[in-house]
């Protein structure tokens, strides 16, 4: 069995943390490039996907399972045997994306990044966009477990992808809770404004409806555009619309998927301070003594 063919890093420099179709196109056969579908739910059966993609499988092996709440980040070992798998290296450059456009691909983004491996990007459209584009898709559902094969032409073999946690990028509700309280950081929910508020059923059984008091919604369809993410400017008038001058946020979904889309276009608005609830609406609005409130955004709530 052959060593996996090596290039220089440099010349697979991704621009930022998202990619557009044309940066992959003209990249996607150089050895180190590694693309994965991190599509989920009903999202994952689209038949076809960017060639020589491999299932990035949040739904499965990528998420805690012995933990009863939905896509719970995994531990590191599991997350290392995950990634090495997948035939992934350290060296290696990573471009996620998922077939909806922009929706679940981030939470793999932040996971990687989470876990200590920054050569990692978003496609920006996902695969809608590379479709849009005329460019060529494989008639088949991504692959698994297969070593090697996100690298065509390789001998098949596990990658020597290693995690190096960081804390405080994924947190628990008791950070979130300080959060709530503190006056120098934002709180924002990614829901829809109708599970806001609390006047739409929660897809999940069980949870209560609405949100945490002080939270602020901003649901993750708000700041893309076509299937696209909004510029930079675009993205930091929304956030700042939203928390204000606080540059210290806190995102939550209803399981810590599409929070990682706020996370997303919180750094590329240029928010250095950003964790994500892991549990998110999926373990807070459990029957507990956590408060949840309901009703929209409060009027003229600038965020501040």
């Amino acid at each position: 069995m052959t060593g996996h063919a090596r290039t220089a890093p440099e010349a697979n420099a991704l621009p930022g943390p998202l990619v557009g179709v044309a940066w992959l196109a003209e990249r996607l056969a150089r050895p180190g490039i590694v693309v994965l579908d991190a599509s989920v739910g009903a999202h994952r059966a689209a038949g076809r996907c960017v060639p020589g993609a491999l299932r990035f499988d949040i739904d499965g092996a990528m998420s805690d399972h012995a933990v009863p709440l939905p896509h719970t980040m995994p531990g590191v070992g599991q997350f290392t045997a995950g990634m090495r798998a997948l035939g992934v290296d350290d060296g290696d450059t990573v471009v996620v994306y998922d077939t909806a456009g922009i929706y679940s691909a981030a939470r793999a983004w932040w996971m990687l990044r989470a876990m200590g491996f920054d050569r990692v990007a978003v496609l920006d459209g996902g695969l809608p966009a590379w479709e849009a584009a005329g460019l060529p898709v494989e008639d088949r559902e991504p692959g698994t477990a297969s070593p090697g094969a996100a690298k065509p032409g390789l001998a098949e073999q596990a990658g020597d992808f290693t995690a190096r946690p960081r804390p405080g990028m994924l947190v628990g509700a008791d950070v979130v809770a300080e959060a709530l309280g503190d006056a120098r950081s934002a709180v924002l929910d990614a829901r829809s404004r109708e599970r806001y508020a609390g006047s739409a059923q929660e897809p999940r059984p069980g949870l209560r409806g609405g949100h945490m008091p002080g939270s602020v919604n901003l649901p993750f369809g708000e700041i893309q555009r076509d299937g696209l993410m909004l510029p930079a400017g675009e993205l930091r008038a929304a956030f700042t619309a939203s928390a204000g001058n606080r540059e210290r946020l806190v995102v939550s979904c209803g399981s810590g998927v599409t929070a990682c889309v706020l996370a997303l276009g919180a750094e590329l608005a240029g928010y250095r301070d950003v964790s994500v609830y892991d549990g998110s609406w999926g373990e807070w609005g459990l029957p507990s003594d956590r408060p949840v409130v309901t009703g929209p955004n409060p009027a003229g709530d600038d965020g501040a």
